[in-house]
């Protein structure tokens, strides 16, 4: 999954997510997974990140890549995706009734959506 906004008009923003096709030292080749813009391809850099906050008195610089494994993404990552089937691990409650609306209303069918509460 994509962390950073790189392209949005071609569907490269954060939430997007990827099949990673070939992964190398300082780029990753990767293609959206599904949506609209399913099937197109990025080249994904390294990128510099320079915090912001100066509690330091010299300046820290890493470069990384702007991706996290995505076997699991939270209510507010999956707004506006349409996902096939959906699993909802109630252990803790949500923040908001909204928040369980949006995860819920990501899956077409019932069928297609399993809920695990912390209670037996």
């Amino acid at each position: 999954m994509l962390l950073r906004n790189l392209d949005p008009v071609n569907g490269h923003c954060n939430g997007t997510r990827y099949v990673i096709d070939n992964l190398h030292d300082h780029i990753i080749d990767e293609t959206i997974a599904c949506g609209p813009h399913a099937g197109k391809r990025i080249f994904i850099p390294r990128i510099p990140i320079i915090p912001s906050d100066n509690i330091f008195p010299f300046h820290m610089k890493r470069k990384q890549f702007p991706v996290r494994p995505a076997f699991a993404i939270t209510a507010s990552k999956a707004q506006g995706q349409r996902l096939e089937q959906i699993g909802i691990y109630l252990k803790n409650h949500f923040f908001t009734h909204g928040e369980l609306y949006i995860a819920i209303s990501r899956v077409g069918s019932k069928r297609r959506l399993k809920i695990l509460t912390g209670k037996r």
